[in-house]
C-alpha cells in the first residue's frame, strides 16, 4: 500500500521534498508517486525542494553501504505521477536497458482543450527543438517537423465534459517512443493542449511572464490551472522474470478541477 512519506530538510546537499508517496519498494528498486511542482533534481543551482533529495534521505542507509540511488523515469516538474527509482547501479543499468529497448509501457492522464472526433488515434510525428527550424522566442519548445526525431503516441478518449469556459477532455496517453515534451507535443500538434500548459497551445508571451515571476504567484485565465494538466498514471517494466505494473491515480488537484468543472 502506499505511504506518505515526510521528509524535512537536509544538512548537506539538496533540499528534501517535504512530502510524496511511496508506492512500492524492493531491495532494487523505489517508486513514488510525485506531486506537482515538484522538481526532480536541482535546477540552476537555485536552492529549492527536489525529489532527489528526499529519495537521497530515504535511503541514506543504502548510501552509507556505497550504493548510489539513479532515476530511471524522469518528469517535468508540472507533471505528477510515477517515478521509478533504482536503489544501486546493477538495478539502474538492467531498469535503463528495459526502457532504451522499449520493453516498458508507460500511460499517462491528460486533461485537454476541446473534444477529439476520435475514441483512439495513433499519432506517428516526428518531434524537433522549434528554434532549430524556425525562429523561437523559448528554447525549450518542440513541435512536428520533419526532420525531427520519430515519435509515436497512442490516444484514448475516456471523459468530455463542457461548461461557460469551454470544451474538455480526458485522455489516456501512451507514449511509443520517449522523446522531450512528447505527449505535450503531439496533442497540440492534434488541436487538443493540455489544461494549464504553459508552453503548448498558448502563446510564447504566456511562458516568458510566467518565467519573470520567478516565486511570485502567475495568472492567466487562459491557462485555468496553475500547472499543466498531466499526470504518469502508470508503469509496467520487465524484471526478474515478471513484470512489475504500478499504478497511480489522477492527482487530486487535477481530480478536483474536474469535478468542479463538472
Amino acid at each position: 500500500m502506499p505511504h506518505s512519506v515526510h521528509a524535512g530538510l537536509m544538512r548537506d546537499g539538496p533540499p528534501a521534498v517535504l512530502d510524496f508517496d511511496v508506492i512500492d519498494e524492493s531491495d532494487d528498486y523505489l517508486v513514488v508517486n510525485k506531486p506537482a511542482p515538484l522538481i526532480v533534481h536541482p535546477s540552476n543551482g537555485k536552492a529549492e525542494p527536489t525529489l532527489l533529495g528526499g529519495v537521497q534521505q530515504i535511503l541514506s542507509y543504502e548510501a552509507a553501504n556505497g550504493q548510489q540511488p539513479a532515476i530511471i523515469t524522469r518528469l517535468d516538474r508540472e507533471t505528477s505521477g510515477i517515478v521509478l527509482i533504482a536503489k544501486h547501479t546493477a538495478a539502474a543499468s538492467t531498469l535503463a536497458t528495459a526502457l532504451q529497448n522499449r520493453l516498458a509501457a508507460k500511460e499517462y492522464l491528460a486533461i485537454v482543450h476541446g473534444w477529439p472526433s476520435w475514441q483512439s488515434y495513433n499519432l506517428d510525428a516526428p518531434i524537433q527543438r522549434k528554434g532549430l527550424v524556425m525562429p523561437s522566442a523559448i528554447w525549450l519548445r518542440r513541435i512536428v517537423h520533419a526532420s525531427g526525431q520519430p515519435s509515436t503516441t497512442s490516444f484514448h478518449l475516456l471523459q468530455q465534459w463542457e461548461n461557460a469556459e469551454g470544451k474538455f477532455s480526458l485522455l489516456r496517453c501512451e507514449p511509443i517512443t520517449g522523446r522531450t515534451h512528447q505527449i505535450r507535443v503531439h496533442l497540440e500538434h492534434l488541436g487538443h493542449p493540455i489544461v494549464g500548459d504553459k508552453i503548448y497551445g498558448r502563446s510564447d508571451e504566456t511562458f516568458l511572464r510566467w518565467i519573470e515571476c520567478h516565486d511570485q504567484p502567475f495568472s492567466d485565465d487562459g491557462l485555468h490551472l496553475p500547472r499543466h494538466a498531466l499526470h504518469a498514471s502508470r508503469l509496467k517494466i520487465p524484471w526478474r522474470n515478471d513484470i512489475c505494473d504500478w499504478q497511480a491515480p489522477l492527482g487530486s488537484d487535477l481530480a478536483a478541477w474536474i469535478a468542479a468543472e463538472r
